[in-house]
């Protein structure tokens, strides 16, 4: 996201349409709309901080951070005092994922430093590029990218998890084949081994090894049904190294023998 552009260069009313873009600025600017505004504004900070102002009061919005401003609101934002604000924005009609939001005049959500940042921030580059291209399934393209941050944002609302727990089970499905060590978990995310797992069992319900054994489970149970896998190639393709123990835990999981499952599913 390389390219800016000013924002006297977009009208005050948007049509129904899509319209993204980049703004770096200093203190002076600011946009005020007394009457509110048809559509939703989205943005998402890259770096230093803006404002938003309602009749509920004032949000900041900081790197890392996402707002979401209502349609209809009366309202002031821009870059906060003695700061720049360097963020991607996106006015948008309203979509069915804003019903899973709280309904607040505008909402201020902070992401975790790493992955989801990153997927936001791609996200958005996605959305930019396609709006302004404007080539087939342009809009259709666009408002997939702004239901995939709404949904973000809705899911970790739903049940918000420590951030190294977030972290730990990113860690989890990205090396589910590999043979997984809790001391490496734990330093990976910053805690003591006895400490992530106490506080995973606290934040999901379940052991580490628990989780992983589901996760890995769910997934050999769909490539036995959809890829056609057998049991035993479904097994080492998740991670089971010792066959027998992964076909206990599936007829416990699921109340059949793996290999009565996949010629299930074949049949």
């Amino acid at each position: 996201m390389s390219s800016y552009e000013r924002p006297e260069d977009f009208p005050e009313q948007l049509p129904a349409t899509i319209i993204g873009g980049h703004f770096d600025e200093d203190d002076t600017y600011r946009m005020r709309r007394p009457n509110g505004m048809s559509d939703w504004l989205i943005v998402y900070t890259l770096s230093g901080e803006g404002y938003f102002r309602t009749p509920t009061g004032e949000k900041l919005c900081g790197a890392g951070q996402i707002g979401l401003l209502r349609s209809g609101v009366p309202h002031e934002y821009g870059t906060a005092q003695g700061k720049r604000w360097n963020f991607v924005w996106a006015h948008f009609q309203k979509l069915t994922e804003t019903d899973y939001l709280p309904p607040d005049e505008v909402l201020v959500h902070a992401l975790p430093d790493g992955h989801l940042q990153n997927r936001v921030a791609h996200t958005f580059q996605n959305l930019l590029h396609d709006s302004r291209e404007r080539s087939g399934f342009w809009y259709a393209l666009c408002e997939n990218s702004i239901r995939e941050i709404l949904l973000l944002i809705a899911q970790r609302l739903e049940k918000k998890l420590d951030a190294r727990i977030e972290h730990t089970l990113r860690l989890l499905s990205l090396t589910m084949k590999e043979e997984v060590r809790i001391v490496d978990l734990a330093a990976s995310v910053g805690l003591s081994p006895s400490r992530l797992s106490h506080l995973f069992k606290q934040e999901t319900g379940e052991s580490i090894v628990e989780h992983l054994n589901r996760m890995r489970l769910r997934q050999a149970a769909l490539l036995m049904q959809h890829m056609g896998r057998s049991a035993t190639e479904a097994s080492l393709d998740v991670g089971f190294n010792n066959y027998n123990h992964f076909a206990e835990l599936f007829h416990r999981t699921y109340g059949v023998r793996p290999r009565s499952y996949a010629k299930q599913s074949r049949d």
